[in-house]
C-alpha cells in the first residue's frame, strides 16, 4: 500500500515538481524486501522493520513542513509505516523460534 501511495504522491497527488519528480524513485527500496514479506520470512520481517523507519520519517518531517494535500499524504505515509512497523514486530516475536 506505502509503494502505491508513494508513487501516486509524487507523480499525480501532490508532485514536488508539476508533471511529477524523481521522488517517485523512492518507492524502489519497498520492492527490495517485497518477496521476503510475502514469503513469511521472519529475517526480511526484521531487516525491513528498519528500512520502514525512513518512511516513518519522511513522512513526520513533511508532514510538519509541508501544506495543503502533501501534508496529508505525509500523514498517510507515517500511519502506513507505523502500522507496518509494529505488524512486522509482532510478526518476528511471534514466529521465533523457541528456545
Amino acid at each position: 500500500m506505502l509503494i502505491f501511495l508513494c508513487l501516486a504522491w509524487e507523480l499525480r497527488l501532490a508532485p514536488v515538481h508539476p508533471g511529477g519528480s524523481w521522488l517517485a524513485l523512492k518507492c524502489l527500496p519497498l520492492l527490495a524486501p517485497l518477496f521476503g514479506l510475502l514469503n513469511g520470512r521472519r529475517y526480511t520481517y526484521q531487516w525491513a522493520a528498519m528500512l520502514i523507519l525512513l518512511y516513518f520519517t519522511e513522512g513526520i518531517v513533511r508532514a510538519t513542513t509541508d501544506h495543503g494535500p502533501a501534508q496529508w499524504l505525509a500523514i498517510a505515509e507515517t500511519a502506513l509505516s507505523l502500522i507496518f512497523f509494529c505488524a512486522s514486530v509482532a510478526y518476528a516475536r511471534l514466529t521465533r523460534p523457541s528456545a
